[in-house]
């Protein structure tokens, strides 16, 4: 990942209601959620959820899949393990056994 794009991620996540909405998409994993559900689920305004996922959208930190009339959106985990691997290109000047307990922490035990 490049830096302009790195920016652009840590920008679109430096706003509470952009950060939650990208937080309650990474919980939710590969089922995604309706635009209507998230703004429920946080409460909201349609406007403003609209603009924030915009912003998300536009940081390749979120993708969106129209189904019907509505429009789903997931955490980009392509994205997200982008900026990661950007901070940690240099973890530990390419000491791994000292990165590896921060990998471990971060790592999905799912």
């Amino acid at each position: 990942m490049e830096d302009t794009r790195a920016l652009a991620a840590f920008a679109a996540l430096s706003q509470a209601t952009r950060l939650e909405v990208f937080r309650l998409l990474i919980r939710v994993g590969p089922t995604g959620m309706a635009a209507g559900e998230i703004g429920e689920s946080l409460g909201v305004r349609q406007n403003t959820l609209s603009a924030n996922l915009s912003v998300l959208l536009n940081a390749g930190l979120v993708r969106n899949e129209r189904q019907g009339r509505s429009i789903r959106y997931y955490a980009d985990m392509d994205g997200l393990r982008g900026l990661l691997g950007f901070l940690l290109s240099d973890c530990c000047g390419g000491r791994a056994e000292m990165c590896q307990p921060l990998i471990d922490e971060i790592a999905c035990a799912c």
